[in-house]
């Protein structure tokens, strides 16, 4: 199987196509054959988050990854620490990602319920476990907020990134920052420039919303306290009055492109959300990389 050669990139920082080097796309366990279908428009070797959704049984997690694997491409599983009853359902989680040649990487996160279901209250928790490395885990995503979370505080949120930086040191662990998804670049670079100063130096890859229907990207942004209808329309390019449209994130990356200093803000990467279309965050990200989106 052939896939997508990056050789050809661009290495120049300002570039807007120097940013797809080594991006990362988000997918749930239900898409696998979207994932089938787009695999030849992804580089070998991709990493490709696996969410953890309460509406999907942990199979079809595993398979999700598994099929990652498959196919030639890097998975991320995600664990949902206050979602997780036990140490030993940890462990049972990691064994089987491990059988299954999908334990290297995960992205750990808090995870939605208000009140754990056991022993683990936060990400920070699980990373302190010592449970990941035991299963062969060596890279560990933990998450960002540029533009701030709708439950927990600017501070809190400062001091979580700090504590989950250092504890993933502290146990031999290398790691990186995905951020939510937002709609403008300026945020986001001050809050990674603030990172630095704060003296993180872990890679950052930035949450990039997908191609997708206007109306869909403003319900996702609305779930996820990403700014309001009207901001978000300014920002993004599109017209409020017109919900009937598909956006992409051309504007965002030009904007991060034209911004982004390395010596200011470090390594920075991108990170797709892509909301249940893979195949159309895929063909986007080609055909951007092509030069043939405006």
């Amino acid at each position: 199987m052939d896939h997508v050669s990056t050789a050809s990139v661009s290495r120049d920082p300002l570039s807007p196509v120097a940013l797809l080097e080594d991006f990362s796309l988000e997918m749930t366990g239900k898409d696998v054959p979207g994932l089938e279908e787009a695999r030849d428009r992804i580089p070998a070797g991709t990493r490709i988050n696996v969410t953890f959704l309460g509406n999907e049984d942990p199979g079809m997690r595993l398979a999700a990854a598994g099929a990652v694997r498959r196919f030639g491409f890097t998975p991320v599983p995600h664990l949902s620490a206050r979602r997780l009853r036990s140490r030993a359902e940890l462990a049972d989680v990691l064994a089987a990602l491990r059988q299954d040649g999908a334990a290297d990487h995960v992205f750990v996160i808090g995870g939605d319920p208000a009140t754990p279901h056991g022993p683990y209250d936060d990400a920070l928790t699980l990373i302190r476990s010592g449970l990941l490395q035991e299963y062969g885990v060596r890279h560990v995503g933990v998450s960002g907020y540029p533009e701030g979370h709708p439950a927990i505080a600017g501070p809190a949120l400062w001091s979580a990134i700090e504590d989950k930086t250092a504890a993933l040191a502290r146990h031999g662990l290398a790691g990186d920052v995905i951020t939510q998804f937002g709609f403008a670049a300026d945020p986001v670079l001050t809050w990674v420039e603030a990172l630095r100063k704060r003296g993180i130096d872990t890679p950052v890859r930035i949450g990039v919303p997908g191609p997708a229907g206007i109306k869909r990207l403003m319900t996702y942004a609305s779930r996820f306290g990403v700014g309001t209808s009207t901001s978000i329309a300014r920002k993004y390019g599109f017209s409020i009055t017109n919900l009937m449209g598909t956006a992409g994130p051309d504007r965002f990356i030009r904007a991060l492109a034209e911004g982004y200093d390395t010596e200011r803000h470090g390594t920075l990467k991108l990170h797709f959300y892509t909301f249940g279309g893979i195949g159309a965050t895929s063909r986007w990200i080609a055909d951007f990389r092509a030069g043939e989106v405006a």
